[in-house]
Order: C-alpha cells, then sequence, then structure tokens
C-alpha cells in the first residue's frame, strides 16, 4: 500500500474506506467500486473455450468440469488413499515421483549419507485422487543396517494403505531389497513390483528375473522417459482403495489443533493453560510426552480439539525405540490435525530443528500458526537477535500467523485462537474460476513469464482444484520456472489473503491439437 505524502494533511480515518485495492480485486470489485463479477464469468467462458483447441487428458476435463464445485460441501471429505513409494537409493524413486505428479518438485534433502524425510503431495490418476508419498533412500552403510531398513520400511507401510515397491532392473534385487520384502509381507499391504530402469526391451528380461521376490509380476518402467508408467499407475489404482483405512480425513466437527515444537518447549503448558487445568504432566525433563494427548475445550464461543504431541528431537528415521514410535505418532497427529502451532522457545537461539518441524507441518498440507514461547524469560539483549533469526531463517514462511505468548504466565494466549481462526479461514478458501484467471490475465500482462529457449511460456486457464489447503492448477503452452511460480503465489497471498496455509501451484503443459 502506498503511504501519504507527509506534506499533505492526513485523510479522516474510515473504516468504509479500510479495503486495499488488492482486497477489492480479490472480492472481484475495481478500484472504483464496480462489480466485475460479470467481467470475470465472460473472460472464464473465453479462456475455457480456448483451451478446447489442445489436447486435454481425461484428469484435465474432470478437474476442469469439477469448477467451482467446493469440496467442504458435502460434509468432511474422505480420507484420500496413501501410495507410498519405497525402495532402495538411486533406484529412481523420486523421478518416479516426479513422473507421477506431472512436475518437478523440490528435494527435501539430499546430503550424502542422510535419508530424506517423508514427503506427501496430492496426485490424480485417471480421475481418482489419491495422496503420494515419497520416503525417500535407506542407508545402506555395513553398521546398523537392519534397524535402519527396518525403522524406515516400517514408517512407510504403516502410515499406507499400498506400496509402490521401486528396484532398479539393471542391478537386480539385493539383500536390502530381500528385507524389505519380508516386511511388505508380514504388513499385509497390497505391494506393486516395480522394476524401473527398464529403457528398452533390451532390459526386460532382466525384469523378468524379479519375480523371483515373490510379490507378484514386476512392472518394467523407465521413470526418466515415462515408458510403462501408464500402466503402473493403472495397477496401483487397483491396489488402493478408495477410501484410506488410516482415519486420516479431516473432521466435520471441532477444528484440530496439534501442538508440535522440539522437546521442552512448552508444548504441555500451553494445553494446560488452554484447558484451565493439569490436563498433561509438565516436567523440566525434556521428552515427558510420549503420546498424543486430545482434549476437548470451548474458546471463542467455539470447540477446539488440542493435541499435545512428543516433542520432535531429530527426523523419524534417526531416532530408536520409545523415541521413534512417539515421532511417528506425532507425524500421524499432524496429518489428523487441521492446523498446528508450531511453538519455538524465544528465549533460545533458534535451531535447524524448528526450521525441520515448520517444514514438516507446510510438507503435511495443514494450516500453520508460529507461536513464541516463553518470552517471559526472553531478556532484551535477546530480543534484536530473535528478530534476526526470524526474518533469515523463516523468510519462506513469513505468511504464517506470529504470536508471542507465555504458556507459564498466560500473557498473549488470548491471541493464539484469532491468529488460528485466520490460518484455517484462509486454509478453506477457494477463489471463484473467473476471478482467479482475470487475476492471472493482469499479473503476466504486466510481469511476462522470462523467454525459455527463445520461446515464451503462455498460460492457457487456472482453476483451484482444492482446499485444504489451497491447490491450484495452471494450463500453459511451455514449463512455468520455479521462480516465476513463486512470484505467482506471492501475488495470490497479497491480493487475496492467504495468511497461514501453505499454497500448492501446479503447472499442466498441454500442446495445440494436431489437426
Amino acid at each position: 500500500m502506498t503511504q501519504p505524502d507527509p506534506a499533505l494533511p492526513a485523510p479522516a480515518a474510515d473504516p468504509d474506506d479500510a479495503a486495499t485495492a488488492d482486497q477489492l480485486a480479490g472480492a472481484g470489485v475495481d478500484e472504483t467500486g464496480v462489480d466485475t463479477t460479470e467481467d470475470d464469468a465472460a473472460r472464464e467462458r473465453a479462456l475455457r473455450a480456448g483451451l478446447e483447441e489442445y489436447d486435454l487428458a481425461d484428469e484435465d476435463l474432470a478437474l476442469l468440469e469439477g469448477g467451482d464445485e467446493d469440496d467442504l460441501d458435502g460434509g468432511a471429505p474422505a480420507a484420500l488413499p496413501v501410495l507410498a513409494v519405497v525402495g532402495r537409493p538411486n533406484v529412481g524413486k523420486s523421478t518416479l515421483v516426479n513422473r507421477i505428479l506431472g512436475r518437478r518438485e523440490a528435494v527435501v534433502e539430499d546430503n550424502p549419507g542422510v535419508t530424506r524425510d517423508r514427503v506427501s503431495y496430492p496426485a490424480e490418476w485417471s480421475g481418482r485422487r489419491f495422496t503420494l508419498v515419497d520416503t525417500g533412500g535407506w542407508e545402506v552403510d555395513v553398521a546398523g543396517i537392519d534397524a535402519r531398513v527396518a525403522q524406515q520400511a516400517e514408517v512407510a507401510i504403516e502410515l499406507a494403505d499400498a506400496v509402490l515397491f521401486v528396484v532398479d532392473a539393471t542391478v537386480g534385487s539385493t539383500d536390502t531389497d530381500e528385507q524389505v520384502v519380508r516386511l511388505l509381507r508380514r504388513s499385509g499391504k497390497p505391494v506393486v513390483l516395480v522394476a524401473n530402469k527398464v529403457d528398452g526391451p533390451a532390459v526386460e528380461a532382466d525384469a523378468a528375473t524379479l519375480w523371483s521376490l515373490g510379490l507378484g509380476e514386476p512392472h518394467p518402467i523407465s521413470a526418466l522417459h515415462g515408458r510403462g508408467t501408464g500402466d503402473l499407475l493403472d495397477a496401483a489404482m487397483d491396489a488402493l482403495p478408495t477410501e484410506s483405512a488410516h482415519g486420516v480425513a479431516l473432521p466435520d466437527g471441532p477444528r484440530r489443533v496439534a501442538l508440535v515444537g522440539r522437546p521442552n518447549v512448552g508444548k504441555s503448558s500451553m494445553l494446560n493453560k488452554v484447558v484451565g487445568s493439569e490436563r498433561v504432566v509438565v516436567d523440566d525433563t525434556a521428552g515427558t510426552t510420549r503420546d498424543p494427548v486430545d482434549e476437548l475445550v470451548a474458546l471463542g464461543g467455539k470447540p477446539w480439539v488440542f493435541v499435545d504431541t512428543a516433542g520432535i528431537r531429530r527426523r523419524v528415521h534417526q531416532t530408536s525405540g520409545a523415541d521413534f514410535y512417539a515421532s511417528l505418532r506425532t507425524q500421524a497427529a499432524i496429518e489428523k490435525a487441521e492446523v498446528a502451532v508450531v511453538l519455538v522457545d524465544a528465549s533460545q537461539p533458534m535451531t535447524e530443528q524448528d526450521i525441520r518441524i515448520v517444514q514438516q507441518v507446510i510438507d503435511a498440507g495443514r494450516a500453520l500458526v508460529v507461536a513464541y514461547n516463553k518470552w517471559d524469560l526472553m531478556d532484551e539483549d535477546r530480543r534484536p537477535y530473535l528478530e534476526r533469526e526470524i526474518e533469515q531463517q523463516l523468510v519462506q514462511v513469513q505468511w504464517a500467523p506470529r504470536v508471542n505468548v507465555s504458556a507459564r504466565t498466560g500473557w498473549h494466549t488470548d491471541r493464539l485462537v484469532p491468529a488460528l481462526e485466520r490460518s484455517l479461514d484462509s486454509w478453506d478458501t477457494r477463489i471463484p474460476t473467473g476471478r482467479l484467471n482475470a487475476f492471472l490475465g493482469e499479473l503476466v500482462a504486466a510481469h511476462p513469464h522470462p523467454l525459455r529457449g527463445g520461446k515464451q511460456p503462455r498460460i492457457l486457464f487456472a482453476t483451484q482444484a482444492s482446499t485444504r489447503p489451497p491447490r491450484f492448477v495452471i494450463f500453459a503452452t511451455g514449463f512455468l520456472e520455479p521462480p516465476y511460480r513463486r512470484f505467482i503465489e506471492r501475488r495470490l497471498r497479497e491480493t487475496f489473503g492467504f495468511e497461514g496455509t501453505p499454497i500448492s501451484i501446479s503447472v499442466r503443459v498441454r500442446e495445440k491439437r494436431r489437426r
């Protein structure tokens, strides 16, 4: 918003003039107060008609027909089935995940010797929606391999409805693969065996040897080139149930809030303060809480379910024993919640683990509030350092509401519920398709995509595929670079709000139909 000229007298404050031009645009009203809804609808019809000149897949047509049907209208949405992709490092899992998603996704962790955390992505195939889980590769060093393989396999398999087990067909089965096969058999989960890196007929004989694993027919594919992935996904859809058996559907009753953070940041104290009684044990010893604790409370005239979780010490695969299962249950609690409050100890320097927990909530697609606890213990010398840490380390989540609180004294805990409500409202927000395309048309006209290889990708049409969290699909004539997608996301937030919710933007590249 432009600042007033200090040389001019300040106008009288008028609440009716409080809306910015961007907020008016988000409501389908221009700066003169004229309703632009009909213009937006006309633009949508014209752009939609233009798409008929392009080759569209069945899932494209299903998405376009869905249009503005809010997925909240029919009550609580069904729990989407979960398809986990598991396998050793370097067998092509990430390539397969990107192939299934139809877009390139950033690698969460690729440091040598460190297994990546489990990451979930919304995916579609033949009109069916499901959750795709990339579990990362397992450590293969000799020391402790049995425990590492068992832990990673248990995480992936326990939280999945079906499993894609990826094996490198050019290498064949290894001892590590054999150990995973035994776990898969014990789980009783449906397994689709994937023989990857079959780039041509000459390698298909190598894929056939994987029958020896005893998991049924190996499906030869090339994740890199896309060979055979359609047949593989058809088999995966046959194995997946229509609804998840693991209860991660969002409830239709009280909003669920997960309190998460490192050990000893005050999660249990926060729950006790919100509830108004000593509901859970609080001790100076870090890690007192083992199991998620649910508590139904009334705040701001509304019912809420607060869940106190075990402190997340490190990546799940690096824990063992009780801590391993506590971390696993904490991850499940995040996925069952609608909004997560990440508590950070304001009196201590922020750590890499604090940042990772924030990212864990974002990866789960949940609304987010960051609460800086123990404000009463922070001295004046600490405050500028904290502000600098927030500015540098949380620069990617400036959209998350921030609350400074003291769970011990109750200072500013009354500000928590308004922050939760803002995040949840954004999480549920749907932009009408006409307004979305009008917004993108104005944005691209002012800031076109840079040239790629002498050509300029053109945005054909856009729609919001779902809410919780908001997910947008853009049809374009070429791939939109990640910096330009981040630019679109930033302007979406500036125009429509979306405070406290992650946003997903995917691009479907489509070519003109040959006549």
